[in-house]
């Protein structure tokens, strides 16, 4: 008898109550959109503030959209236009994706310093002073 893994699931399922991802609008026209985005915004912008130069794999939502979480007509109103917000874009490599841009949204804060060696998160005491 096969005993299913606890961690898949079936397809279009949310897990722990997230919607899929095409729930939360990344469907073809994102694809496409992404794609061409990528061609233009090649490299990882956190790898460049750090001078250093990584292709890109991923388009970031800078402030997250939050359309998955979207319960009425104006918050689905105002993640869409979150989402499609090409200034809301960002090309980031996938170790700043998956680990530095998931700590910041869950209140972790930035970590490292800039090249002069000021820390880079905007709210540490030290970015704080004139």
């Amino acid at each position: 008898m096969s005993v299913r893994s606890p961690l898949r699931r079936p397809a279009g399922k949310p897990v722990g109550g997230r919607p899929g991802a095409r729930e939360r609008g990344y469907d073809t026209k994102w694809d496409k959109e992404r794609k061409k985005y990528l061609a233009s915004n090649r490299h990882c912008v956190k790898c460049a503030q750090a001078g250093k130069v990584v292709e890109a794999s991923t388009v970031d939502h800078i402030v997250p959209h939050r359309l998955g979480a979207a319960r009425t007509p104006d918050e689905m109103a105002a993640g869409r236009k979150l989402f499609w917000d090409r200034k809301n874009w960002q090309s980031l490599c996938t170790t700043h994706h998956s680990s530095t841009k998931q700590r910041e949204e869950n209140g972790g804060g930035v970590r490292g310093t800039s090249l002069d060696g000021r820390p880079t998160d905007p709210a540490h005491p030290w970015n704080r002073w004139p």
